[in-house]
């Protein structure tokens, strides 16, 4: 019995350490898509406001948030309360950011670049596919941002679940029509910070 407990004890590493794909039962698959296509903040002659709720350690925050396409690749992003005061203002280009304004209790780096990580995902038009995944029913691709792996699940070509590798972060659209996702949410799993956006009309 003693002699299996190594092979049992590697298999649950194996299993333990496996990649996202591996751990959902995906299998790789010839890539078809060269591109996955984000259109939901893609329009420079829109602005794109939600309700919002974020909820950070045992802080809750209510207002609205606003997006801008100012360029190819440039967005401005709001966070306001529903009064007009500031909570956030940052500007995200392609390979950098600029933060405008955010309180001292959000002045954090690695807050900030989760933050400015997350609103990428949110509004980068065009991401290469690295790589595609399927386990008969879904396909799921995979592409790099920021560094960092993420797997998108769509529906006839247009996200509706992304997943950054280890399934730290969710994100949620749904409600979509005319390119717009009415509800957002992004879901952390390992620091207290959640996302909800309701999209007005």
């Amino acid at each position: 019995m003693m002699r299996y407990l190594p092979i049992s004890i590697c298999l649950l590493l194996v299993v333990a350490c496996g990649s996202y794909p591996e751990k959902h039962h995906f299998y790789p698959v010839e890539t078809r898509e060269k591109t996955i296509v984000n259109p939901f903040f893609s329009e420079a002659t829109k602005d794109y406001i939600y309700k919002a709720s974020i909820t950070f350690n045992d802080n809750v925050f209510g207002g609205l948030f606003i997006v801008k396409k100012l360029g190819e690749r440039h967005h401005r992003i709001a966070f306001t309360t529903e009064m007009g005061n500031k909570i956030f203002d940052i500007s995200l280009y392609e390979d950098k950011h600029e933060v405008h304004y955010i309180p001292d209790k959000l002045d954090r780096k690695p807050l900030i670049k989760l933050l400015t990580r997350d609103f990428r995902v949110l509004t980068r038009e065009k991401n290469p596919v690295v790589k595609s995944y399927s386990n008969n029913t879904r396909t799921v691709l995979k592409t790099v941002l920021c560094n960092k792996k993420y797997y998108y699940y769509t529906h006839k070509g247009v996200p509706v679940k992304v997943v950054r590798a280890n399934a730290q972060t969710v994100f949620l659209f749904s409600d979509i029509s005319d390119n717009i996702a009415g509800d957002i949410r992004i879901m952390h799993k390992n620091i207290k910070l959640n996302i909800n956006l309701k999209a007005i009309h």
